[in-house]
């Protein structure tokens, strides 16, 4: 019985990537207001129902891998080690979330840059972003008791990060992306750390 619900989980794991690349790659290539929640079914091979029972529009679709990528770095952070300091949690845990999930060619990124500022992705973006400062803020106020001091300590990261992609694109990529945020990450005055 397991076996069966750890292929069903990885059947519904797959599922949902192929539905999310087919929504990004097809918004890249026609734009959000070209691209219909049937074409994204249908370049995944499954029904209209199929892709409900994934995601509740076209815009979840396209953002869910970067929903993914914020949900593995708060889970990062969350497992390091006890005695580390919050700042270096996250300075490790963004680390190892390039090592283990490499950002796209720098092209890429800046057509999905351009693909963001589409109105009806911008206001679940920001929603995203104030999930995230405040998950990370959870995880961080284990380590800095401070519930205010983490609070700060997230936002500033997170603006931090930010600051990185946006230096990396506008360079054209000419440095590697961790390199920069670590670099970043590193100039940030964090107090208590």
């Amino acid at each position: 019985m397991e076996t069966l619900t750890t292929r069903r989980e990885h059947n519904k794991a797959v599922t949902r990537r192929s539905l999310a690349a087919a929504a990004l790659r097809l918004a890249m290539e026609h734009g959000l207001d070209g691209v219909t929640v049937e074409d994204i079914a249908d370049a995944a091979g499954v029904s209209r129902r199929t892709f409900s029972n994934y995601f509740t529009s076209k815009e979840d679709a396209v953002l869910d891998a970067d929903r993914e990528r914020l949900r593995a770095l708060v889970a990062m952070v969350e497992a390091r080690p006890a005695g580390e300091g919050a700042w270096q949690a996250l300075r490790a845990s963004t680390a190892e979330l390039y090592r283990v999930r490499p950002l796209p060619d720098v092209e890429w990124m800046a057509q999905l840059r351009l693909l963001r500022r589409h109105p009806s992705l911008l206001a679940r973006q920001a929603g995203d972003q104030v999930a995230l400062e405040r998950d990370l803020a959870a995880v961080l106020v284990r380590r800095e008791p401070d519930e205010e001091a983490a609070r700060l300590m997230a936002a500033t990261f997170l603006t931090t990060i930010r600051t990185g992609i946006a230096l990396w694109l506008e360079g054209a990529g000419a440095q590697e992306l961790p390199d920069l945020v670590d670099r970043l990450l590193g100039r940030v005055q964090v107090q208590g750390t």
